[in-house]
């Protein structure tokens, strides 16, 4: 969990794309941190971890609302909310097709945005909620070889922005966090140069960490983080510095 201390007890999480990387790192950080977590993805997490596995393909359009609402009725709550699910098709534009752009869409924005939209009722009857979406620096900026994926952050950067507009005064706050490049088991499988050129990017003169991920979001999901909304924070590196 890194050096930041928060305490969740009581609280109950969902984190999409939580099987794996980024996602799962966080879930074990919420579980750490005392809350009773739920984790929404296609494929199944490793054995043994301390939360709820829902399996759901969020580019289907019943499923993410399905899940939120079995979650609502078995826990009367759902107070923290984390959006990592996400694909990549990486391709340049004039070799993309209408799949490989549909489908990162599908996933990283269609789908953030129903899951966001089935939690939103629960949240708004209890005055309170908390929200992060993982968006990526590439949808800040735009990365070659990646228009779908760069085009979906940046609609989750608008969704998130949105959001905070629409639910601040009901007690949500909707903030993002736009990582560069992590290494994680996805990433470490891209060509050397890639990961050579995100390095030299760098200030700090190392590629992140999922865990480097981990104490920005407990902080946006935590009460010390109550007057910070539409926020997009930037773990980075110092890549676009």
């Amino acid at each position: 969990m890194g050096r930041i201390r928060v305490d969740f007890s009581g609280e109950v999480a969902l984190v999409t794309g939580g099987s794996s990387g980024i996602g799962l790192a966080l879930a074990r950080a919420l579980v750490g941190a005392g809350a009773r977590v739920h984790v929404l993805d296609r494929a199944a997490p490793p054995a043994g971890e301390g939360f709820v596995f829902h399996e759901c393909d969020l580019a289907r359009r019943d499923g993410p609302a399905r899940v939120v609402e079995a979650i609502v009725a078995a826990e009367a709550r759902l107070d923290l909310l984390v959006q990592c699910a996400g694909i990549t098709r990486d391709k340049v534009l004039w070799k993309l097709s209408d799949d490989d752009f549909e489908e990162v869409l599908a996933v990283n924005l269609t789908g953030a945005f129903r899951v966001l939209r089935a939690a939103v009722p629960q949240m708004r009857a209890q005055g309170r909620g908390r929200v992060v979406h993982i968006a990526s620096i590439n949808g800040m900026r735009g990365k070659f070889g990646q228009t779908n994926y760069s085009a979906s952050k940046a609609g989750l950067i608008g969704l998130t922005r949105s959001a905070a507009r629409e639910l601040g005064s009901l007690g949500i706050t909707v903030n993002a966090v736009a990582p560069g490049l992590v290494l994680t088991a996805m990433t470490e499988k891209l060509p050397q140069p890639v990961l050579e050129k995100a390095l030299a990017e760098t200030a700090t003169g190392r590629l992140g960490s999922v865990e480097d991920l981990v104490g920005a979001v407990l902080f946006l999901l935590s009460d010390d983080a109550a007057h910070v909304t539409g926020e997009v924070l930037r773990v980075d590196g110092g890549q676009m510095s």
